[in-house]
């Protein structure tokens, strides 16, 4: 690809983030235009299995993942509204020690914020940095992919386009807990491969209603207990667990904590104090909570 600024690298990692899967051929596309424009630049994977157009499940992987992730480019693409008026953008953060590229659709609203928020960001107008554009429906190739490989490349995000106030970026659509006739309303925000169910809420937020607890979910009532390791929930038991990001996770030994519940991502549940003994768990058929 002739043409493009000749400069030095400033950053050596592009960490990729994506809802794009292995199915077809998106990543390894990506990959290619980022090797072709910055080809000492190492790509880390940090997933492409977030569930297609689920902008929400995008931002908590890429705020899980934010703290722990090599200084440098952020590239995330999660893009419902690819080809539409939505923004496509560049955000510095740390006054420069990493930037993330992608959509202003929420996506990266999250991570900023957990990495101390931005210290400037751009909007991706420069044609010149972009791919020619046969459709409108693959930015992530067309005009994410260059913008992060020129950035690793060490073009300042002047080039690209028209300085944005990070006030008007789109924020992050996460759920707040809340009190309600006497029960503490959480809300599935993530389940992992192993059926582990991640809450909003963190182990103060379950220590002020004791241990154990009632976890209600659609008509099934369960006696949830504080444990401090997948090992230490005893055959049968949902156990509470603080994950390895802080929050509260519903886990079974050996098994999933959501086949188990019958929950999804983004259920609505409840958690009582329990008064007396705790109280025998009912089994009963669930569906999802809507």
């Amino acid at each position: 690809m002739d043409g493009y600024p000749q400069v030095v690298t400033r950053y050596s990692t592009i960490s990729f983030l994506s809802d794009f899967g292995h199915a077809d051929e998106f990543v390894g596309v990506v990959h290619s235009v980022i090797r072709s424009i910055a080809p000492e630049a190492a790509v880390v994977d940090v997933t492409h299995g977030i569930r297609p157009h689920d902008v929400r499940a995008g931002a908590l992987a890429l705020a899980r993942s934010a703290q722990y992730l090599c200084p440098g480019v952020v590239l995330a693409v999660v893009d419902p509204g690819v080809g539409t008026d939505r923004r496509a953008v560049a955000i510095e953060v740390g006054e420069g020690a990493s930037v993330l590229v992608g959509p202003d659709n929420g996506l990266l609203a999250s991570a900023v914020a957990m990495v101390g928020g931005a210290s400037r960001a751009v909007e991706l107008a420069a044609p010149e940095l972009q791919l020619p554009r046969i459709g409108s429906t693959f930015d992530g190739r067309d005009v994410f992919a260059p913008a992060a490989a020129h950035i690793a490349n060490g073009v300042d995000l002047a080039d690209f386009g028209p300085v944005i106030d990070a006030a008007s970026l789109m924020p992050g659509l996460l759920p707040v807990i809340g009190v309600e006739d006497g029960g503490l309303m959480v809300e599935v925000l993530w389940i992992d491969h192993y059926g582990n169910v991640q809450l909003n809420i963190g182990a103060e937020d379950l220590a002020e209603w004791g241990d154990p607890v009632s976890l209600i979910v659609g008509d099934h009532r369960e006696t949830i207990a504080r444990r401090g390791a997948y090992r230490d929930i005893s055959s049968g038991e949902v156990g509470a667990v603080i994950d390895s990001t802080g929050l509260v996770s519903l886990a079974v030994n050996g098994g999933s904590a959501a086949e188990k519940l019958h929950i999804s991502a983004s259920d609505e549940l409840r958690i009582e104090k329990i008064d007396g003994p705790p109280p025998q768990s009912t089994a009963v058929t669930l569906g999802r909570m809507q």
